[in-house]
């Protein structure tokens, strides 16, 4: 080999060293320094040619380099403290023909939260490529590449959930109902360190509030009349390690906000006639379509469970004010809508997409879900057409949020769908409730209730 040749090879080394490995340290079997690159350097704030030939715990706090050459073990992943941070990192013993001669050593993440933030990263990463290997009914479980959006702002929150989800830290979804908060809650959860972990779901404003109590802490054999033999385990415990998922936490009663306070504070909950306390670890995200704020003005909802709860503030815009996703959303739902009902629909005409942009959607996302399947079933087209939009849609009348509640603008849909019907299948009922995938007996409940009947 050239003079030539082994200068190139020693340069190109030397440039390898101090690129691929972003802090890098080789000692000798006496445990001096025989090699540093310059990053890890500037690091520790040393001069890197006073560094080199000085024992390696007195340059790097906290090292184990020189134990590595003592045992030649490897020491792989390994937690190390250094200038006020846990650094992860691997030492590895260099053996030549049987005999340790020295050991090299790497911070390959600089900090524990820059591990947990690449693992938050790497299971984004394995949810999408899993979408890829297998169409999964998720069901329970959610995905950020389950959230559909191109939107700045949904951009936005989905980097937002990838940067909060290795933390413990509480986390309060806001959002008008039908926004999407749940996925949310769902995706964080299996970003994060506990996704391993139960993730349990607790709909506040659906349970009855004499059974909330027990729901949430569970609850002794004999607590109460009718109380399950052997009594019942809560939300909290059948979390611990994981995630507690607390929907609606607006519509909680204030008697259960402060004992759910104390659960937040102390870290043990009490069953329901025991006196014994169970240790618990959860993490918590709640979720509200409520004003707390105003709430808490009025003395309806506690100000110390606000903050208790509200440590990063996560706020989804309604629809209306993300026009950019319902392009995207509206062939997301038309999609699933036709894979359900076997019909061969591909778009949506010009005219139709007009409508949804202009249209103000107060029930959001569920409402543009609701809408895309009734018209599924109503067309025969390989695109939706205009025909198939409710009638105070193809006006052009924008409900307010203030205007109509949810309920009176998802009857009056479900009306218009179930007129279009009676219209479109000349009064053949059974052929309507085919169609629309509802009983017979169904079909004359709704026709009914709307006066449609002959």
């Amino acid at each position: 080999m050239s003079s030539l040749l082994k200068k190139v090879s020693a340069e190109m080394i030397e440039i390898i060293l101090e690129n691929a490995f972003e802090w890098l340290v080789v000692v000798d079997k006496e445990g001096h320094i025989i090699y540093i690159n310059e990053n890890y350097c500037k690091f520790l704030e040393v001069d890197r040619d006073k560094a080199i030939g000085t024992h390696v715990t007195n340059v790097i706090e906290n090292t184990r380099m020189h134990k590595v050459v003592e045992s030649g073990k490897d020491e792989v992943a390994d937690l190390q403290y250094i200038k006020g941070n846990y650094m992860i990192a691997n030492r590895i013993p260099i053996v030549v023909d049987g005999e340790v001669i020295g050991a090299f050593g790497s911070v390959i993440f600089r900090d524990t939260s820059e591990w947990m933030q690449m693992s938050s990263h790497v299971k984004n990463m394995m949810s999408k490529i899993q979408s890829y290997i297998q169409d999964i009914n998720s069901g329970v479980k959610y995905s950020l590449n389950d959230i559909i959006g191109e939107s700045e702002s949904i951009r936005e929150l989905k980097d937002k959930a990838q940067m909060i989800a290795p933390s413990d830290i509480s986390i309060l979804i806001r959002g008008e109902s039908g926004t999407g908060k749940e996925l949310f809650a769902h995706s964080i959860h299996q970003l994060s360190e506990r996704s391993g972990q139960p993730f349990i779901k607790v709909n506040c404003a659906a349970i009855p509030e004499q059974l909330l109590e027990s729901e949430l802490f569970g609850y002794e054999e004999g607590a109460f009349t009718g109380a399950k033999k052997g009594g019942k385990k809560g939300k909290f415990q059948l979390a611990h390690k994981g995630t507690l998922f607390l929907d609606e936490i607006g519509d909680m009663p204030l008697n259960m906000q402060a004992k759910l306070l104390r659960v937040l504070q102390e870290g043990e909950v009490e069953a329901v006639g025991s006196s014994r306390v169970h240790q618990v670890n959860v993490r918590i995200i709640a979720a509200t379509n409520r004003p707390l704020e105003k709430m808490m003005e009025e003395k309806r909802f506690r100000s110390d469970l606000y903050y208790r709860i509200n440590v990063v503030p996560f706020v989804i815009p309604p629809l209306r004010e993300r026009k950019d996703d319902i392009a995207p959303l509206a062939q997301f739902f038309l999609e699933k809508s036709t894979k359900a009902s076997g019909k061969r629909i591909h778009g949506f005409q010009q005219e139709v997409m007009d409508v949804f942009t202009s249209y103000s959607w107060p029930g959001n996302l569920r409402e543009l879900e609701n809408m895309i399947n009734a018209s599924t079933y109503l067309s025969n087209e390989n695109q939706i057409p205009l025909s198939s939009l409710p009638e105070y849609m193809k006006a052009g009348t924008l409900y307010n949020v203030e205007s109509k509640t949810l309920k009176e603008i998802i009857d009056d849909t479900e009306r218009s769908v179930l007129e279009q019907s009676l219209k479109k299948f000349q009064y053949d009922r059974k052929k309507m409730a085919e169609a629309l995938g509802i009983s017979k007996s169904t079909m004359y409940e709704k026709l009914n209730k709307y006066e449609l009947l002959d």
